[in-house]
């Protein structure tokens, strides 16, 4: 090769070198050009110009939760293929500002160079606290279904020290480490997920998750995600694991996970998700959720004996198989006596129709042998004498299949049907003697949809049942969540499921509250499982935990919903009593006392007799600040101890204060109340209180002692 064909050679390798540095520049200026800035003087969110998330800042602190990562992913399904997915990596979207927004639009979507015409189009409005993402899908794809939207997506969430995760499965929990719970939980059996993928805590709004939010918490900010959504629809709290560059799970995404099921020819459309970087502990990003609950809240003040109800016993009369625990006659004798020994006033009796707990639902038909209606109203009655209260137990949703209502066909017209059309069953398998029954016998049921006005009537007439037999209070078992399963719409081209299934049963209480109304104001309603939307419309909630584990916080639910009557649960005999029991007294739980499981009374089980004896009397001297106050939680006071657990309850211009210490032997703490003055105390085991100076008391506690103390307003 001569010297001038190698000279040639140089200046085009040197022309295309310049062409290309050219090209590079161009498109890196232009993602740099692009990139789209709302702030305010709260919060700052940038979308460059391929639409990921570039910032979202917390301006009071600095802290930037985001890192350049897709704001979303999307599934839908063919007819001969589900949960296909298309990324936002494969599409160009057009991104602009305009005021208060930023718009990110695809007028098609791509997916294995493809096109899909489906429309898919975004709104990310910067509000005084928070971020609002909104979104709208056009479906224009023949023979499709867009099942599953997930937006927005903080993608490689960039959490500082100490965040830690709150959410409200089973009304509260709280994680120290997010990403370790993540993979805690994420590959465990039954290993059904994709786990060389990501890893996931599966969470979803109302399956046992009580409120449509989760919170990264720190002590002084966090990150808040919440969908404020009025329609109630199904939402999955998005908690993945992504792995890094080295293969690790370490990559924090969350986010929020929608359902549209949009077909051919339908729009979809929600402006309900929002995300908040806050300054303050987590009680900021819990009024956060609870100012857009207000929108929507019409909790009535439940009657006045249900605020003050300390405990109640929960009983089964006749189990399932056949076994009987009590006899109507024992109402107002051993029953009434061993709960009048703790300074318990309220029975809650299960399984007092004839064919027994969860047996011939909904047949509540009394047994001929003690006396049949006569003989039931008479021993409530008898109970009642002197002040009793008969909280009367139904089951809000199972139908037993081998009942007579389901039988006669109206069971089988009201039940779910799955995806195929078949009827969806539920098992509660409990125990009898043997193995036999408990694991191979047990009864099978179908799931009422509360949609239907044939089971609206029938909770109606457990209504009338309970006010006919003079009980105090109804009760609908399971009617507080939403279900796993639900009912699906077959008359489509795709199969749909009801994703609204608390806000149906919601609706169903709020018509049976309406129509109590009419009749007696003084007559309670009540369910089991907290979920807010359903909460509204009830008096009094028999909570699904005991929340005492080391990772559950009721504190949530507590301080969102203060108004909220809740019970404690799983004390079922003499072990950790006075833990636990303080426990209730700290966060203002009612006792569930469900010795043996409802099978036996609580003097079986004296050392929990003997302490709740006592906890019921402060209860009863202080009733209208621990029982009729109000749950503020931590607010109003300060500790110099962290061993120490305090919460306050406020009352017109009183305060009470609980006190208790279960982790060492005997620690002191300095408690400081500014404003109010001190007045008493009472004290169960052998705290020391001592005298106060500049409105601080110094309080000795040994572990399981519960102080009381009492301040009033003013210096």
């Amino acid at each position: 090769m001569n010297c001038k064909n190698t000279i040639m050679i140089l200046k085009i390798f040197r022309y295309k070198f310049i062409v290309l540095l050219v090209f590079i520049t161009i498109v890196s200026f232009r993602g740099v050009c692009q990139v789209q800035i709302l702030k305010n003087q709260n919060i700052e969110i940038s979308i460059d110009g391929e639409g990921n998330l570039v910032s979202l800042k917390n301006l009071h602190t600095g802290q930037n939760y985001a890192s350049g990562k897709p704001l979303w992913r999307l599934y839908f399904d063919r007819k001969n293929r589900k949960e296909i997915e298309i990324l936002p990596t494969c599409n160009e979207p057009e991104v602009r500002k305009d005021e208060n927004e930023i718009l990110v639009n695809y007028d098609h979507l791509v997916i294995d160079n493809q096109m899909l015409h489906v429309e898919l189009s975004f709104s990310i409005i910067l509000e005084e606290n928070q971020v609002r993402f909104c979104s709208e899908i056009a479906n224009n794809e023949l023979h499709t279904i867009v099942r599953e939207l997930q937006y927005p997506l903080v993608g490689n969430c960039q959490l500082p020290a100490g965040h830690q995760l709150i959410t409200v499965f089973r009304g509260g929990q709280l994680y120290p480490d997010p990403k370790a719970q993540i993979l805690k939980v994420s590959n465990t059996p039954p290993y059904m997920a994709p786990s060389q993928y990501y890893r996931q805590l599966d969470l979803k709004y109302p399956e046992q998750v009580g409120s449509n939010c989760f919170v990264f918490a720190g002590k002084e900010q966090g990150l808040y995600i919440g969908s404020h959504d009025s329609t109630f629809q199904d939402t999955w709290h998005g908690l993945r694991l992504y792995p890094d560059k080295n293969g690790r799970f370490d990559e924090l995404e969350a986010g929020l996970y929608k359902y549209p099921n949009c077909m051919a020819g339908q729009t979809w459309e929600c402006d309900a998700n929002v995300v908040a970087p806050y300054s303050g502990d987590w009680h900021h990003a819990s009024k956060i959720y609870r100012n857009w609950a207000n929108t929507w809240w019409e909790h009535r003040e439940a009657p006045l004996w249900v605020q003050k109800m300390k405990s109640w016993q929960r009983i089964i009369l006749r189990h399932q198989y056949g076994e009987t625990f009590f006899r109507y006659s024992d109402m107002g004798g051993r029953i009434k006596d061993v709960g009048e020994s703790v300074g318990c006033d309220v029975v809650f009796p299960f399984g007092w129709w004839e064919s027994g707990m969860d047996n011939g639902n909904p047949g509540y038909e009394t047994d001929r042998a003690q006396g049949g209606d006569e003989g039931w109203g008479k021993a409530i009655s008898t109970y009642k004498k002197d002040g009793g209260k008969v909280l009367l137990y139904f089951n809000g949703k199972l139908i037993d299949r081998e009942s007579e209502y389901y039988k006669s066909g109206e069971g089988k017209e009201v039940c779910y049907k799955d995806n195929t059309g078949a009827e969806i069953n539920e098992w509660y398998k409990f125990k009898g003697m043997g193995t036999f029954t408990g694991y191979f016998n047990s009864r099978t049921f179908v799931v009422a949809d509360t949609r239907n006005p044939k089971w609206q009537k029938q909770l109606l007439d457990m209504a009338d049942k309970a006010l006919h037999f003079g009980a105090d209070a109804v009760f609908y078992d399971q009617l507080g969540r939403g279900e796993s399963t639900t009912n699906w719409d077959l008359n489509r081209e795709f199969p749909v499921p009801n994703t609204r299934i608390i806000a149906d049963k919601g609706n169903a209480l709020k018509l049976v509250h309406n129509y109590i109304d009419k009749k007696d104001k003084d007559f309670a309603i009540g369910i089991e499982w907290f979920t807010d939307f359903a909460s509204q419309y009830v008096d009094f909630i028999h909570n699904i935990y005991g929340a005492t584990g080391p990772t559950d916080f009721i504190d949530w639910t507590r301080y969102t919903f203060p108004e909220v009557i809740l019970s404690d649960r799983e004390i079922r005999d003499d072990t950790d009593i006075k833990r636990r029991v303080n426990h209730a007294v700290l966060k203002g739980l009612r006792n569930d006392i469900e010795i043996y499981r409802c099978r036996d009374l609580i003097d079986k089980t004296p050392v929990y007799q003997q302490y709740l004896a006592k906890i019921n009397e402060v209860k009863d001297k202080y009733c209208a600040l621990l029982l009729q106050g109000k749950y503020c939680d931590t607010e109003g006071f300060t500790l110099d101890n962290e061993v120490v657990e305090a919460r306050s309850f406020i009352q017109d211009d009183q305060m009470a204060i609980v006190l208790t210490q279960s982790t060492t032997g005997t620690v002191s703490v300095r408690l400081t109340v500014p404003g109010y003055r001190y007045v008493e105390s009472t004290i169960v085991g052998g705290a020391e209180v001592g005298s106060g100076v500049d409105n601080q008391q110094k309080i000795i506690l040994n572990s399981d002692d519960l102080v009381v103390m009492i301040f009033k307003k003013g210096n």
